[in-house]
């Protein structure tokens, strides 16, 4: 099941080189420490390694050498709550509740992370690990009187306080809800209340992987117990909107670089329509976001290096979901696009997993069982999680995959209406579905035609039946009203 590619002659050149030790299956002692680096709105395509787009990204190139590579994982709603609900739960938003972002449209309908949900934070924390989140959380609902800030002051509110009672299991904090003022973030630490925020003038993910490197050192034990093993997530803003909000030393990067040479894919909209123009104002400066993701990323692996925590330390990188940035005349997710859906994901663990490009078709809600499956605890895996502990897989190569991936995009206040799909190895399904309208069907070939522009669902109607029937399987396994 493993793309053949250059790539892979690469990998195993690497491993052979390296000497890597088989991978095996025993929990690991001592216990593993978790790392993970979680950028928002970042397409799984704009890796340099892969070769598929003009992206600079050297520490992620040198990462993904030592990493197992799933170039097939996607955000099955690909926008910011719900995926990120369903990263923390291992469910899909049928179960965890979070149908749409929290914002103050939604908030009448209690789209939020319940308090009482199992997330693999929890069961971190109950099983004596030192938690730490830094960043970006989207997962509670702004509530009048409405805070202070500049993207709270128009018609939609979106920025909200995370009280300790709903921060599941995270002793270390240093978080925001939503705030996309990327050259000044705003931050509520530890023991701030609501009314008690600050503001950084720095780049935000630089920020927030200084704050890292410190809870790394943990000089005079100042951000966690040194006695126990830790779990830290850093939750980056960029590359999401607004893209020029990004320093000058990664913007010139591309200062050189021919804008012609960006738009080659025939998916991107002409010069001269609305969002031709978009793709081609912006692209620069969210490749820069990239790259300065990827900057950060390696002073992180650098300082895991230093302070001896690299062997026994899992890092997984990857995003809540992708951006179109205009190809499709879509401004960025929250569709069934390539674009939208693929993201990054990357875990490395030394003498554990084996360097690889691997195809599976894992989903955001099979990443917590995972993590908890790789960090030894398959019996503590919360009951109610949707998602697969694919760990086996990921140590040995061997055992059941899925045939497909769900996709799913719903109206606010309206669950039972909005977009189902399913995507394949090959082949992508979506159907649109309204009160007042005749269904919209798409259905694309991925293989013959990778920039989905030719809609088969009037052709290749065998082909549409039998996906339909594979959606029809997901919506009764995750009781969707959809159906």
């Amino acid at each position: 099941m493993i793309q053949k590619t250059p790539y892979h002659v690469t990998i195993a050149c690497l491993i052979l080189l390296m000497g890597l030790a088989s991978c095996h299956r025993e929990s690991p002692n001592p216990p593993v420490n978790l790392l993970i680096i979680y950028p928002d709105q970042m397409r799984g395509q704009a890796m340099g390694f892969l070769g598929l787009e003009h992206v600079k990204t050297p520490h992620l190139d040198q990462f993904a050498s030592q990493s197992l590579v799933l170039n097939q994982a996607v955000s099955n709603y690909p926008i910011c709550s719900p995926t990120r609900a369903s990263f923390m739960t291992g469910q899909y938003p049928q179960s965890h509740g979070v149908w749409s972002n929290c914002n103050s449209l939604s908030s009448p309908f209690n789209y939020e992370l319940p308090t009482d949900a199992q997330c693999w934070s929890d069961v971190l924390k109950e099983k004596g690990y030192d938690t730490g989140y830094i960043g970006k959380w989207h997962l509670d609902n702004p509530r009048v009187p409405y805070i202070d800030v500049k993207n709270n002051q128009g018609r939609v509110k979106w920025n909200e306080w995370t009280p300790p009672d709903r921060r599941h299991g995270f002793d270390f904090w240093y978080a925001y809800g939503t705030y996309d003022y990327h050259n000044r973030p705003m931050y509520w630490s530890n023991e701030a209340s609501r009314d008690f925020f600050h503001f950084v003038d720095q780049w935000g993910p630089e920020h927030e992987t200084d704050l890292a490197i410190a809870y790394l050192k943990n000089k005079e034990n100042k951000f966690r117990d040194a006695n126990k093993p830790f779990a830290l997530m850093v939750s980056m803003n960029p590359p999401h909107m607004p893209y020029n909000l990004v320093p000058e030393k990664y913007k010139s990067l591309y200062d050189q670089v021919p804008l012609d040479s960006l738009v080659q894919f025939p998916n991107i909209p002409d010069e001269g329509t609305k969002w031709g123009d978009y793709y081609r104002k912006n692209i620069k400066n969210y490749y820069a976001m990239i790259s300065g993701v990827d900057d950060q990323l390696g002073r992180i692996m650098a300082t895991l290096k230093s302070q001896g925590l690299e062997k026994n330390t899992l890092v997984l990188f990857a995003s809540d979901h992708g951006n179109c940035l205009g190809i499709h005349d879509e401004i960025s997710k929250n569709n069934h696009y390539e674009e939208s859906m693929r993201i990054p994901f990357l875990i490395r663990w030394p003498e554990h997993l084996q360097p690889r490009i691997d195809d599976l078709l894992i989903s955001t809600p099979d990443f917590a069982p995972t993590l908890l499956g790789l960090m030894g605890f398959h019996e503590d895996i919360p009951p109610g999680t949707d998602g697969t502990d694919y760990s086996n897989l990921f140590l040995t190569g061997d055992g059941e995959r899925p045939n497909s991936q769900l996709f799913m995009s719903v109206n606010v206040g309206k669950e039972a209406l909005g977009a189902r799909g399913v995507r394949t190895h090959r082949y992508t399904l979506m159907i649109q579905k309204d009160l007042d309208k005749q269904d919209q069907v798409e259905l694309f070939d991925n293989q013959k035609d990778p920039f989905q522009l030719n809609n088969l669902s009037e052709k290749q109607t065998e082909i549409r039946k039998t996906l339909t029937k594979e959606l029809e399987g997901w919506l009764v396994k995750t009781k969707d009203p959809w159906l």
